[in-house]
């Protein structure tokens, strides 16, 4: 099985991660957060190609090129926004879980993600990195061409809660 890490950084600077996931609106525009961040270090092309994608619904995943980032892909995922889109718990899941097929489909052996749905859209972070995590863990066996799933934090706290949930979940 692929190994997963926890590292505090910028997702638009991993230049050793074959797709990186953009914690996307909707209609797959540049935003804030980690859309904006993605969308402004991958230039105007990025958003070019996700137009025809647009629109997507909560928990649904779709790939495009990675234009100026240093990745071969962008995988767009929607997360739910807390307390609007039910379940929120299964739709969060079926982000991580598609955003693992499409690597799969398309031949990705190293993915980033970032903690979808647990900034602007209010996820509470604890409860959204145990589901993260635990649909990673239980997904990757199905997936053996993924080597290494990267979740790119953006803070000291984020990446220690996401660390400490990893451990308990899957104690080395």
């Amino acid at each position: 099985m692929g190994a997963i890490e926890c590292v505090q950084g910028d997702i638009a600077s991993q230049p050793d991660i074959d797709a990186v996931v953009n914690a996307a609106n909707a209609r797959l525009e540049t935003g804030g957060g980690v859309a904006g961040a993605l969308h402004r270090a991958a230039g105007p092309g990025l958003a070019e190609e996700c137009q025809p994608l647009a629109p997507i619904r909560p928990g649904q995943a779709v790939i495009s090129g990675a234009h100026d980032l240093p990745n071969r892909y962008v995988i767009h995922c929607l997360g739910p926004v807390y307390g609007i889109d039910e379940p929120a718990d299964v739709l969060l899941a079926s982000c991580y879980r598609q955003a693992l097929e499409l690597a799969h489909r398309y031949d990705v052996s190293s993915i980033a993600f970032p903690a979808i749905s647990a900034g602007a859209f209010g996820y509470p972070a604890a409860e959204a990195a145990r589901i993260a995590l635990s649909t990673v863990l239980e997904s990757l066996p199905e997936f053996p061409g993924l080597e290494l799933v990267r979740f790119v934090l953006f803070d000291t706290a984020s990446t220690e809660l996401h660390q400490r949930t990893l451990d308990t979940l899957a104690p080395h």
